[in-house]
């Protein structure tokens, strides 16, 4: 089969990060293995971050992955299953939760999928989506309504997801009277306006540095915009009568918009980080004399993902994408490096059906 690979890890995220080349078909080796025909496949910061080595220390020490796979937000058709899968069928068109898990670790009886204690992430520590086809296994597939198409959906596997995931635990957080700052009008971020939007009566105030960025954060709910830019934390100061906002949802967590984010939250209020790269230092005598909080945030639940369908299929949450073969899965790699991308990129083998 087709794959687009990484080789080697480099900071600077070089020209040929992403070989497109043949590779072996992964094979059913588990009663609960279930083999995708990807039908498309997201292309998330968090590629870029595992290019630059980010990753490397957690789930490649030895350096015995490379070269591997990435990609982690798939979304296809059932080609093959083990003997012991009852929920999918071949032929049926699915998205698949970015972890494999256990089902049996405390973490998964809880319903705490992101948190397994035996969870393999394709496209992270094994091989992923960018190819014709992925190895995942049961209770990662999340059977889709016959309304989606995946080229449509597969970035909310995990932009989606996490964004959602964050949203809903803000959701108590958020009643009427309530302002909601969000940083970031990206991939992440236009769909955290789309699902804030859908289950919350909180003033929605999104941050961006494009103007094109923020016209669609207009067209999906925002109800204020900021250009980023030398003045944008006091702008907000002053739009929440000098006190900061109640939740602040940080989709950047680099490059300065960190430290943005904990500066435009209230008191007794909470900064939500989602977004990552960057490093939050703040002084302990602030979180005391304030009693804000700091929220990690990692990717969500299978439920959460089966809810995000359904707010898809309503038509609430629509995903904003560029699409690209998966012969130039390098050239989609140095547009989202290099900031060229909108919404999110989506890469498809040239064999997927139906999925553009």
């Amino acid at each position: 089969m087709k794959a687009a690979r990484i080789h080697k890890y480099d900071e600077s995220v070089p020209k040929g990060s992403l070989v497109v080349e043949e590779v072996e078909e992964p094979k059913i080796e588990h009663p609960l293995d279930v083999i995708v025909r990807i039908g498309a496949a997201g292309l998330c910061r968090t590629d870029i971050h595992i290019v630059e080595g980010q990753w490397q220390p957690i789930q490649d020490q030895d350096l015995t992955l490379l070269p591997y796979i990435p990609g982690h937000e798939n979304a296809g058709w059932v080609e093959e299953v083990g003997s012991g899968v009852s929920n999918v069928s071949v032929g049926d068109t699915v998205i698949c939760h970015p972890l494999m898990t256990c089902g049996l670790c405390r973490a998964c009886r809880a319903g705490n999928d992101m948190h397994c204690e035996n969870g393999a992430f394709p496209g992270i520590s094994q091989d992923g989506g960018f190819a014709d086809l992925l190895k995942t296994n049961a209770r990662a597939v999340v059977k889709l309504d016959p309304i989606l198409k995946p080229a449509e959906i597969a970035a909310l596997a995990d932009a989606g997801l996490t964004a959602y995931h964050a949203v809903k635990k803000a959701l108590p957080l958020l009643y009427p009277g309530t302002k909601a700052v969000m940083i970031g009008a990206g991939g992440l971020g236009h769909i955290g306006i789309q699902s804030l939007k859908a289950m919350s009566p909180a003033e929605i105030i999104v941050l961006d540095p494009s103007e094109e960025a923020l016209e669609l954060a207009k067209e999906i709910g925002a109800d204020q915009t900021v250009k980023v830019g030398d003045d944008h934390v006091n702008t907000v100061m002053e739009m929440t009568n000098g006190n900061g906002a109640e939740i602040v949802f940080d989709f950047v967590g680099e490059r300065g918009a960190q430290n943005d984010a904990w500066n435009m939250t209230r008191p007794g209020g909470s900064h939500y980080v989602i977004g990552y790269g960057g490093v939050t230092e703040v002084p302990t005598i602030d979180i005391i004399s304030t009693e804000r909080n700091i929220v990690g945030n990692l990717v969500g639940t299978y439920n959460d993902l089966a809810e995000l369908m359904t707010l898809t299929a309503e038509g609430k949450v629509k995903l904003h994408t560029t699409t690209y073969p998966l012969d130039a899965a390098d050239d989609a790699m140095q547009d989202l490096n290099n900031g060229r991308l909108r919404g999110r990129g989506i890469l498809i083998p040239e064999g997927a059906k139906d999925a553009a």
